[in-house]
């Protein structure tokens, strides 16, 4: 299970990489294995400014549909249309070319209180 150490995790397993004011989101390893093969990722928030852990959209496996939450609150500002032409990026690469918004955020330092890597693995036993 890879959960790098210079990123942040939320308890629904959305990873946080801040560059500056902006917070790059992905969903985490471990998320995106207990999802299965991912099918289709919908975003439809892009330039909409949302509260810490509303949805801002979904992601879609062969066996179900799961919410994704936003982990700071901020307004969506990219989506990684990547994700959108070929979602199996989410699965061979969830930390790097699988990435799926970024979000300029509204308090910086709410970064800050998202779990590190070691309470994350907690998380998921």
């Amino acid at each position: 299970m890879n959960i790098p150490d210079n990123l942040k995790y939320t308890k629904e397993h959305e990873w946080v990489r801040l560059e500056g004011d902006v917070a790059v989101v992905g969903i985490t390893d471990f998320a995106q294995g207990e999802l299965g093969d991912i099918v289709f990722v919908e975003v439809e928030t892009v330039d909409e400014t949302l509260d810490a852990d509303e949805v801002f959209g979904t992601v879609e496996a062969v066996k179900t549909v799961s919410d994704l939450f936003l982990p700071v609150a901020g307004e969506i500002v990219e989506f990684n249309e990547a994700v959108e032409d070929d979602p199996a990026l989410v699965n061979n690469d969830p930390y790097g070319e699988g990435w799926l918004i970024k979000v300029k955020v509204s308090n910086p330092a709410d970064v800050d209180g998202l779990l590190g890597g070691e309470a994350y693995k907690a998380v998921i036993g």
